[in-house]
């Protein structure tokens, strides 16, 4: 089991901004702020944190949705926040029937997905 994962970010502040617009739907929200980082989760449990870097890896992190609508609204959200598109929301049978996702790249070109599993 994961308890939390970080990804370097070449501007902090851009990339808090976007990622507090771009995980609204899917309720994580910013829950610390540090000087050399920043947590957002849900439940008071920030699990995904953001460094400020200038060595950039770019890296694939999926969150789970709660439903199908919770993706088109990540996707939505990201698109308004400066992401690019890198997969509109949809199913991806290559990983099962019901896999429904959604991929944008942030703006250092880490590939961030929302995924929901159930079916219809």
């Amino acid at each position: 089991m994961i308890d939390h994962i970080g990804i370097n970010v070449s501007d902090m502040n851009k990339s808090k901004e976007f990622y507090k617009r771009a995980l609204a739907p899917l309720k994580y929200e910013l829950l610390k702020d540090f000087d050399f980082a920043v947590g957002f989760g849900e439940n008071k449990k920030p699990d995904f944190w953001i460094s400020q870097n200038s060595k950039i890896s770019h890296t694939h992190v999926c969150f789970r949705a709660r439903n199908r609508g919770k993706v088109d609204e990540f996707y939505s959200a990201a698109i308004a926040a400066g992401a690019k598109d890198n997969g509109k929301p949809g199913i991806r049978e290559i990983y099962h029937q019901d896999y429904y996702g959604a991929f944008v790249l942030d703006p250092d070109g880490h590939n961030i997905e929302a995924v929901c599993h159930d079916p219809a």
